[in-house]
């Protein structure tokens, strides 16, 4: 790299037999032209694949009355929640995730409306990444309705990746079905594949190679680029960048201001093609659930009912995930007359546990007085950080065979776990949150797939 000359290095990536006629040692040789440029585009890597409206999709496909018409999917039948998925048919009149359901109602009077099954989701998200992984390596899930590969080698030309994109849409449809439609984006790297699939929807395939850059990108507005929310287009509008174009050409230096750090730099690598790959997983640092209370919850003793519900579930998944949780969190969204919000919270520390009992004694210790006289609550929330592996942390004082002891009560809870697993998540419960037990059912976050086995 001294005096500017150009190092070529292998770098080996990965060694995989794949079916039909992909095997292969992937390797490349990466152009490395400064320290400050990590890595240079050499060509395409990444598919990224992007179901389109993948819950109402996902209906369809199970019902086929529900083929051709409009339909919305929402946690509830009621005028007072929004859809949280809505079918292409319902988007065209302007439907869209968040759409509140009366809303919905006016902009398209044949709406249907059906309560999401999240269940059935994970199952075909399971189903759809088997079928995916077959034909090419699957690098990262990165929520219920996308997921990233890696191009094999032999396979990185705009040809043949097209070629490839195309094996795996016809794998998807003959294995899940013709309503669960794909959007393929093919780029450098994943960032761009992202933005690739988004360019062309439903049932798109896009390919942006380095060469095509910005052109393609120049019709999209900031906030339609991953990573620049609300937040980040007001820092970008206050440094004089109002377009796609004006980002493309920003200085490397001046988005790090913009982000505050490497962050920035980072962003205008993956914007300029430049393969960083995937960020590596961190742990866990968080847990947690919150829940919309439906009309007869909305109040403090139901509240407390779905709060106990939403305490156990993560217990579970404590247990599930090998963790221990140091400190909990509950929030609580309230109402009254004239539309006023209260929106408290509280949180408290405590020795490391997984035990389902100790995590809800700590639940009660923070409930007294959350919900006001004259306050109606709306949604709950429950979080458990400070998590830590077992190894982490100081074990009890007293002796292991002693009764009570941390012990006796991790196999107590493997058992209750075992039993939930065997015959359902009802099987054996704390009797304390038995009139909230069939509230809070499975949800899915942007970037966490449920355990059917803990959540079902």
């Amino acid at each position: 790299m001294a005096g500017g000359r150009t190092v070529f290095r292998p770098v080996p990536l990965l060694t995989c037999a794949w079916p039909d006629e992909i095997l292969f040692m992937h390797t490349v040789s990466t152009c490395v032209r400064s320290s400050r440029h990590a890595f240079r585009p050499v060509t395409l890597r990444s598919l990224l694949i992007d179901f389109n409206s993948y819950f109402a999709s996902v209906e369809q496909q199970l019902r086929p009355e529900l083929r051709g018409r409009p339909v919305g999917v929402v946690p509830m039948l009621a005028d007072t929640t929004c859809c949280i998925a809505a079918s292409y048919e319902a988007k065209a009149f302007g439907v869209k995730t968040g759409t509140q359901v009366a809303q919905a109602r006016r902009l398209c009077p044949g709406i249907v409306f059906v309560v999401a099954r999240h269940a059935e989701y994970v199952r075909i998200h399971h189903r759809a990444v088997a079928v995916i992984d077959t034909i090419a390596p699957v690098e990262q899930v990165l929520s219920i309705d996308e997921m990233a590969c890696s191009l094999p080698m032999g396979w990185t030309s705009r040809e043949r990746a097209t070629q490839l994109a195309l094996r795996l849409k016809a794998a998807l449809r003959e294995a899940l079905g013709e309503c669960l439609r794909v959007s393929i984006g093919i780029a450098p790297n994943v960032f761009l594949a992202k933005q690739a699939s988004n360019l062309q929807k439903p049932d798109g395939l896009v390919v942006l190679d380095a060469t095509d850059l910005p052109g393609p990108l120049l019709r999209m507005q900031l906030t339609d680029l991953t990573g620049i929310n609300v937040r980040m287009l007001a820092r970008l509008q206050a440094s004089g960048i109002h377009s796609v174009e004006q980002l493309w050409r920003a200085r490397r230096e001046q988005l790090r201001v913009v982000w505050g750090g490497i962050a920035g730099e980072a962003f205008y690598d993956r914007l300029h093609a430049v393969e960083l790959g995937l960020p590596p997983a961190g742990p866990r640092r968080s847990l947690g659930h919150s829940h919309v209370l439906p009309p007869p919850m909305r109040s403090a003793e139901g509240a407390l009912a779905v709060l106990d519900r939403l305490t156990q579930k993560a217990a579970m998944r404590l247990r599930r995930e090998h963790l221990l949780a140091g400190a909990m969190t509950v929030a609580l969204r309230l109402t009254r007359g004239r539309g006023e919000r209260l929106r408290p919270q509280r949180s408290a520390r405590f020795a490391a546990t997984a035990d389902t009992r100790a995590l809800l004694h700590t639940l009660l210790a923070l409930w007294p007085d959350m919900v006001p006289p004259g306050w109606v609550p709306l949604k709950v929330a429950m979080l458990l950080h400070d998590l830590r592996q077992p190894g982490q942390t100081s074990g009890s004082l007293f002796a292991a065979d002693a009764p009570g002891s941390d012990a006796q009560q991790a196999a107590l809870w493997n058992a209750v776990d075992a039993l939930n697993v065997r015959f359902g998540r009802h099987t054996v419960y704390c009797g304390s949150g038995h009139s909230g037990r069939d509230e809070a059912p499975m949800r899915i976050a942007f970037n966490h797939i449920p355990d059917l086995q803990t959540e079902e």
